[in-house]
């Protein structure tokens, strides 16, 4: 045994004093220098590169611009700081203005440097008003380390920063501040991508662009709009695309006016001005959101520092712009209790267990959803969620059903419209559906709760197999299928072909057999189903949207 573990030494050493990297890379804006470090396979290895300007430091309330360069050689070994964005209580404020920087991770093997790989390009979550490229962060442990998957798949991996909250979304709704910033940051770091990726070891015209949350409507919104013609080949959303409710923001200038009116500038045609000299941390805090959520009030309508049709990157309503998609192929999908997350704001005795949910809340909430077409949008809602109840349903059943409602409204239905979209003006873009119902792993939530809002992230950047004593084998052969999946989609276009092995076949969708997958950790023959949530989808893109709007 000691004889062996000597040879398995020494051969680790060899393979090390071997091993593949780049060194340093040549880029538009001069040298970079990253990171090379062994990884789980026999002679595998990642370069990584953190912290490559994309583009300059920002304008206050500008689209960004290249960057000037710099001389020598930049060691890009750390991650550089988030773009300037309230605290997640929104009490105080963190990050930096100078914020647009990204990391690419570059799998290698022994011998020779990787070439022609797929590239895929990250846009985080977090409601377009916080997040960074790299996520979470627990002891080092980045949520959003694109190490596993980069390795697992074998394909480049790039993760992005972009503008949030204030600076990155406010708008007054006219050519003061068209808004959409973070947007036209994410737009500049994909084209950096596509013009510098050849020197890193990839593929620039197989670059697929996914993102989770308010990312993956961002994936929708790059995908649709036609500034990147040429640039995307792939995109996947993850709970979120353009059709969203809360991805629009249809009367920028209220809230525009109110961040004025919180920083002691003027609402009329000084506004603007005033609000581009403001200091730039009085400015992200100005624009904090009120979040306290009712069911009279859901929080999810309080998302208003999101993207707008501003006739530039927008030039339409997202739904008249997905022609432009119609060579890209597609996947898009949701969690199972996608609308937990906010339900348990709304309506907090969901998640407590002695007390039971009032039939009176779910009347509200899906009075608050309907409000803009009235009464009778309610009622009909009403019915359709309490339709298999019986005269006395149970506490689990209401809660359940409370649930539902958000999911569906907030993500699933205008999920699967996307998906209808796509489809239906598809020339050579292929689209996959799927639906993610891996149960949720928080010891303190019901026993009855599926998959929660952000619950994918964590199989598909591979933490199962990063951190294995946190994770049971099932939540590792979960990660294992979503990495195959997502990097035989990236690699080819059919997530079912490409160099990783996968459970179940993954047809695509489309307006007929309306075909998609359940992922979860029992894959087997009977993850493939039909007709998602078909009533429920039904109900609101056509019997909803039919009816007469009363008030806006």
């Amino acid at each position: 045994m000691a004889m062996l573990g000597l040879l398995l030494a020494a051969a680790l050493c060899l393979g090390s004093a071997s091993a593949a990297s780049l060194g340093t890379v040549m880029t538009e804006g001069g040298m970079v220098v990253g990171n090379n470090k062994a990884v789980s396979g026999l002679f595998r290895y990642v370069d990584s590169f953190k912290g490559i300007p994309f583009a300059a430091p920002p304008g206050r309330f500008e689209k960004p611009q290249p960057h000037p360069g710099w001389d020598g050689v930049l060691k890009a070994k750390e991650y550089r700081t988030r773009c300037l964005q309230v605290n997640l209580i929104q009490t105080m404020t963190r990050g930096v203005e100078d914020c647009l920087y990204l990391n690419i991770w570059i799998p290698q093997g022994r011998k020779e440097v990787s070439t022609n790989l797929p590239v895929m390009v990250w846009l985080f979550g977090g409601g377009f008003l916080v997040g960074a490229s790299t996520g979470a962060n627990f002891l080092d442990n980045y949520l959003y380390d694109g190490e596993e998957l980069a390795n697992r798949g074998n394909v480049i991996v790039v993760t992005l920063s972009y503008r949030t909250g204030t600076l990155g979304f406010l708008s007054t709704g006219d050519a003061g501040i068209p808004g959409n910033y973070g947007l036209w940051d994410q737009h500049a770091g994909i084209a950096w991508v596509h013009r510098n990726i050849k020197a890193f070891g990839g593929d620039p015209d197989n670059l697929t662009v996914f993102g989770e949350s308010a990312g993956g409507a961002s994936v929708n919104f790059q995908l649709i709009t036609p500034l990147n013609k040429g640039l995307i080949r792939r995109g996947i959303s993850q709970s979120g695309v353009a059709l969203c409710p809360w991805a629009v923001n249809r009367n920028p200038r209220a809230f525009a006016e109110l961040v004025a009116e919180r920083v002691g500038c003027p609402t009329d045609d000084k506004m603007v001005a005033c609000l581009k000299m403001t200091d730039p941390v009085t400015l992200t805090l100005a624009g904090t959101l009120d979040m306290e959520g009712s069911p009279e009030k859901p929080i999810v309508s309080a998302l208003v520092l999101s993207p707008v049709i501003d006739g530039d990157f927008l030039p339409d309503e997202p739904a008249n712009l997905f022609v432009n998609a119609a060579d890209r192929d597609y996947i898009a999908g949701a969690n199972d209790m996608d609308g937990h997350i906010f339900t348990g704001v709304d309506v907090p005795s969901v998640n407590q267990p002695l007390h039971a949910t009032a039939v009176e809340d779910l009347r509200l909430l899906v009075r608050s959803f309907t409000k803009e077409k009235g009464q009778k949008a309610a009622d009909l809602a009403y019915n359709e969620y309490t339709s298999g109840w019986g005269h006395r349903p149970g506490r689990e059943e209401i809660k359940r059903a409370v649930v539902e409602v958000e999911t569906d409204y907030i993500f699933l239905v205008p999920t699967q419209a996307a998906l209808y979209l796509h489809n239906s003006v598809a020339t050579t873009g292929r689209t996959y559906s799927y639906l993610f119902s891996q149960p949720n792993r928080n010891p303190g939530f019901p026993s009855w709760i599926g998959a929660d809002h952000a619950d994918d992230l964590q199989f598909v950047f591979g933490k199962p197999f990063t951190t294995p004593l946190g994770y049971w084998p099932k939540h590792r052969d979960v990660s294992g299928y979503m990495i195959a999946y997502w990097t035989n989609f990236a690699r080819t276009g059919d997530p079912n072909k490409g160099e990783s092995d996968v459970p179940v076949n993954w047809p695509a969708f489309d307006n007929q057999t309306h075909k998609y997958v359940d992922i979860n950790d029992r894959m087997g023959r009977n993850s493939v189903k039909q007709k998602q949530r078909m009533r429920f989808v039904n109900y609101w893109t056509n019997t909803f949207a039919s009816l007469p709007t009363i008030s806006e």
